[in-house]
Order: structure tokens, then sequence, then C-alpha cells
């Protein structure tokens, strides 16, 4: 049971925020904050918003979005990304749905239960404030996207048709089977596209963020590499904006695909921006386990699939009949015994510590013994193979292309793997960060979600932060600015940052040693995943520092990256991105040590239930914790912002 009856609201907590941190959260009752808050942001006249040349570097659903929105108002916008095509961002992979307290299945939901859902589901780790824009802004995306053409799946009668996912009691989750993201980058795509083809977007493929600029303390600029003609390339622009996406492939065998990295949010993060709360990681529980010790890459089946599969394993320790042979009074529905209320959608923090349970008492299945069933048979049986179909037709088609096993006539196999980050650039009310003129949105940024993202709230805030608060928030900003200049690129600032990107390279492509870089990224991940993955100790802790840091010191002596640093050259790529994880690897068990509670996805083994359920500590630890750069040498400092808990109650995070 969480500490919440021995300690306090956040609110009247002895610790106070740091004065470097002003989240700028606007007064009067949570319901009146936003509209509130706009109403009183300075505008810029349409007239002269083509003064502005903004710089949006992501093309997912948060950057495409947000350069869709801002071009549409008549801002300048330059889009970087270093895809071939913005469709090919990983927003595309998003299965499930996406959350909208519409209430369509009128089972009584509302703006307040969806807030309600979130903020618990994050484990009271999140601003109270932001959590209720997202909730209210959310019902706006589902009018946009279908106004876009979105095709969301629809019921027999023609609306639009809604199911549950994990951490709520009803069913607030649109979809288009299972490719939600695919259809909303779509829809986000076209309408960027349309801005390309009118001049108001310039878009940068095949193209990387490096470094920030900064002039007189304020972000002004990037400087990126052309990963075709290996160019070192500089773009100036009145603000820049990161939708970068998260972290999640410092782990290396994720569910993020291969390209996703962390070198543009921690580049910013060593120009000053501060980094929070990074050990706040998402493991999810419906991955297809690995199939060896080579494999790079794993898949993600949707949480939408436990809405009609049932988790389940053998009682007994050792049992390695197929799973058609064990009978149903044989079988353990694992979260269906332990979470009676939620049942197989519990969140997905629990549902993942629980599936790790039982694979460690020697009850996992499939070659390895590390894996759960996920049974579709009964819902088949009931609902007939038409219906599973239409709801789920694509993942069963991708699951036996990958496995070779047939999930309509065996159930599937799932296990936890890492998925996605909470964690990300610190940003205020307005997501703008520590940097002004640095506006951070999407899952690159850390606001929403606490300790734990409840599923198909991803593509809720992406599109929230793009389409909807963005434009408002920037434009405030930028009205400050009207009439000045930036630099250009040949101003002193671009050619310094300039000359550090290109000795940062060369002092990479010259090391000569004999590993890969990949290699030294499939250690670190099997390292972090072991010591601070689902389940994190001090000792462990401490033991997996010494370890970050000597694996380090012999990236620098022996990463071998062949080639040379003009033209394509994949391994100077990897080679960057992989120094940039080292780093932040070495920040996420830092935070993951001086936490000394858990909540959410932060599950300290010393700190757990008598039933082993994560213990917080809100007298000691109901805040963010914003880490700053102080350099290569020193230690990064602690800044805290205290988070104060007035509409919903801080309460035990009970799913049973």
């Amino acid at each position: 049971m969480a500490k919440t009856e021995q300690s306090m609201s956040a609110s009247s907590a002895t610790e106070h925020s740091s004065p470097r941190l002003d989240s700028r959260i606007p007064p009067g009752a949570l319901a009146d904050k936003w509209q509130r808050h706009q109403n009183a942001l300075r505008l810029v006249s349409p007239a002269n918003r083509r003064r502005f040349e903004i710089i949006v570097v992501g093309s997912g659903l948060a950057g495409a979005s947000a350069a869709a929105a801002l071009a549409e108002m008549g801002y300048r916008v330059r889009c970087i990304t270093f895809h071939d095509s913005p469709r090919r961002a990983h927003s595309v992979s998003a299965q499930g749905g996406i959350n909208a307290a519409k209430d369509y299945g009128n089972d009584s939901d509302s703006i307040e239960r969806l807030f309600q859902d979130t903020i618990k589901g994050g484990d009271f780790r999140a601003r109270e404030a932001n959590v209720y824009r997202l909730a209210e802004v959310a019902n706006s995306i589902i009018d946009h996207c279908v106004a876009q053409g979105v095709p969301f799946n629809r019921d027999y009668g023609g609306l639009l048709d809604v199911r549950s996912f994990g951490g709520a009691q009803v069913a607030r989750t649109f979809y288009t089977r299972g490719q939600t993201g695919q259809q909303l980058l779509l829809g986000a795509y076209q309408a960027l596209m349309r801005q390309v083809d009118r001049g108001q977007v310039t878009l940068h493929p095949r193209t990387e963020m490096l470094d920030l600029v900064l002039h007189d303390g304020q972000a002004r600029g990037v400087v990126c590499r052309d990963l075709l003609s290996g160019q070192i390339n500089s773009y100036s622009g009145h603000a820049v904006v990161l939708a970068s996406g998260g972290y999640a492939n410092v782990y290396y065998l994720t569910t993020n695909a291969k390209a996703c990295n962390s070198t543009a949010l921690w580049r910013a993060h060593r120009r000053g921006a501060f980094m929070a709360n990074p050990c706040f990681t998402q493991i999810h529980p419906t991955c297809i386990p690995p199939a060896s010790e080579q494999q790079g890459k794993l898949t993600l089946m949707s949480e939408s699939l436990r809405n009609d599969g049932r988790v389940w394993v053998p009682q007994a320790a050792g049992d390695k009949r197929p799973p058609n042979e064990i009978p149903e009074s044989e079988r353990d529905y694992f979260l269906e015994r332990k979470y009676p209320a939620f049942g197989n959608l519990a969140p997905r923090d629990i549902s993942s510590r629980a599936a790790k349970e039982v694979v460690d008492e020697g009850r996992g299945v499939g070659p390895s013994g590390v894996g759960v069933y996920l049974d579709l048979a009964d819902s088949i049986a009931r609902l007939g193979k038409r219906a599973i179909a239409e709801r789920y037709g694509n993942l069963f088609e991708m699951y036996q292309m990958i496995t070779g096993e047939d999930p309509w006539q065996v159930p599937m196999r799932i296990y936890p793997a890492p998925h996605y980050t909470m964690g990300g650039l610190w940003v205020d009310y307005n997501l703008m960060s520590t940097i002004p003129g640095l506006f951070v949105i999407g899952e690159a940024n850390f606001s929403d979600h606490g300790a734990n993202r409840l599923g198909a709230s991803a593509l809720m805030q992406g599109l929230a932060d793009g389409y909807f608060i963005l434009p408002s928030t920037l434009t405030d900003y930028l009205a400050g600015h009207l009439g000045e200049q930036p630099p250009a690129t040949d101003h002193p600032a671009f050619q310094q940052t300039q000359r550090d990107v290109a000795e940062r390279l060369d002092r990479l492509h010259n090391i000569n040693g004999s590993r890969s870089a990949d290699s030294f990224h499939r250690q670190l991940g099997k390292l972090m995943w072991e010591g601070c993955g689902m389940a994190r100790e001090a000792t462990q802790l401490r033991e997996l520092q010494e370890n970050i840091g000597a694996l380090r010191q012999e990236f620098y002596k022996d990463l071998a990256v062949p080639g040379s640093a003009s033209g394509v050259n994949q391994e100077l790529e990897k080679a960057a991105r992989v120094e940039d994880f080292f780093e932040l690897a070495e920040l996420m068990v830092r935070d993951a040590l001086e936490r000394e509670e858990s909540c959410g996805g932060h599950f300290r083994v010393e700190h757990q239930s008598s039933g082993g359920e994560a213990l917080r500590d809100d007298s000691r630890f109901a805040h963010v914790t914003a880490w700053e750069y102080r350099g290569a040498e020193q230690p990064a400092a602690q800044h805290h912002e205290q988070l104060s808990f007035e509409h919903a109650s801080l309460q035990e995070r009970s799913y049973k």
C-alpha cells in the first residue's frame, strides 16, 4: 500500500520547487485553467506570422501535426526528419488506439474520469493541470481526425466504435483495427504535405539533428548532418520544437524502430535543457518474446488484444505440455486472479510485473520458458472469427509471420519488453523547456504520464501537443520577439556549434578499434535491462553504474567505424547515437538510485508491499526530478518541481 496514510498531500509537503523550475501553471479551477490561459496568451496577427520561422525536429504524430498546424496559421516552418518520408516515423507502429472521453459507449465516461484514470495510471507523479488539459483536448482530436478522413472503426450503425484499454473500466479508445498509429500519421502527413505544396513548410528528409544552437541564451537553430552526403548544415529560426520521440532504445532490444534514438533531446540537454524523471520507463506486457540472442528488434502485440484475450500460464512449474492439452482446471489466469476489478486490462506496469513473477516461479511458456499465453479462444468461440478478424486481423497475420504459429489455433506467447519512456526533457505548462525558445512535445517531454503511461495515451498526447496546445503557447512566446531576426548561420554561435559537431564525428570515426557500435549498444542494453529494467535494487544499480562506466571507456578505446565520414555511413550515425545512450544510461541509473520509492514503471524491490505491489513515498518523492547538465566531468545537478494535488486525491493505486 502506498505510504499515503502516513504522509501528506504533495501540496502541503515541506519541500519546495527549485526556483529554476517555473511550471507556469495558471491559477483557478482545474477545469477552467486551459481556457483561461488561452484567453490570456499573447497573439501574433496573421500578417506578422510570415515573419517568423520555426524549426520542427521530428515528423511523427507530434512533429507532423505541429508543423502542419503552425504552417496553416501562416508561420514559415522547417521540418527536419532523418526518415526518407515522414510516413516512416515510429508513430506508424502504434496499434491499439487513441483515448477520448466522448462516452459513445454510454458507460458514464467523462473528461473527469479520463483525467482521474490518467493521473492514477501515472501513479500520481504527473502534473494535475497538464493531465486535465490532455483529457480536455482529446475530444477535439477525434473530431479533427475524422474530418481529415482517418478511417476509424465503426459499429453496425455507422457510429465510431470504441474499445477498452488498460487501467480503465470504460470503453473510450477509438481505433482502426490494429493500425491506428499508421492511419493517424497518414492524416497528419497529408496535412503536412499540403503545407509543403503551399510553400509554408520546407521539408528536410534524411537529415539528423546533432546539436542545438543558442544565441543570447535562447534556442535559435540546429546543426544537422545530411545522411546522404555527410554534409553538416545549420538552420536558423525564431524557435525550435523538438518532437523527436523517446529513448527506450537505450535498452537495445525494444519495440521501438531501430533508428529511434535520444540524440536530439540529449544534445539539447547538454546545452541546458533539464532532463526530467529519466528513470520513468515503460515495459509493455504484450510483446513477442525474443527468439534468440542474436535478435535485434522486438515486435509489439497491441494491448487491445487484452480486451478479448485472457492471459494465463500453467499452474504447475515446469509444465511443458502444448497449451491446448492443458485443461482449464490446470491454468492460472493470474491477472484475473490478482486484479479481479480490471482483470486482463490491468495497467501495463502492473501486468508486466505479474508476468515476470510467474516466469520467475518457473511457470513461463514457450521454448525459452520466458513468456505467458495470451489466449483469444473464448472470444473467438463467443463472437466468431469474423468479428475478431475485424478488430485484430492484421495483428494475427503479423504474429503468424513472425513466429510461424497460428494464433487462430494456439494462444499467442507474450512477454514484457521496453516500449515507451515517460521521462523526457522538462517543460512548463506552455511546453517550453528550461531553454527559452526550445519547445518539446510528444514523447520527448515528460509532462503528462507520470511514472506509467496508460495505453492509447501516447497518440492522444502527440496530437494534443501538436494540433491544439503548441500553436497557442508558441505564439505567445513569438509575440515577445516581433521585429527580431534570428542570427544568420554564419554567426559565430552557429559556426562554433558546427565545429563542435564535426570534431565529435571525427573523433568517433578515428578511434580505429575492433568493435562495432551495435556490439556496444547490445551490451549496454543487456546491462540496462538486467539492472534497471522491470525490477531495480540499490546494490545492482550501483554495480550497474560501474559496469556502464567501464563499458563506456572501452567504447572510446575500441570502437570501429568503417567507411568515410562523408556520404552515407550508417555506422557513424550509430556511433554518435550510442555515445549519447551511454551518457543517458548513466543518468537513468542515478535517477533510479535517488528515487527510493516504487511508483509506476519504476519498481525498487526494497519498496514494495507485502503483496508485491509498488510502495510510493509521497512525503519524500511527490515531485519531478529534473537534472541539469554541468559538463562531462561533473555530476548532473538535481532540481525538484514539487507536485501539487488539489483535485485528485493521493491514494493507494489499486486495481483489485
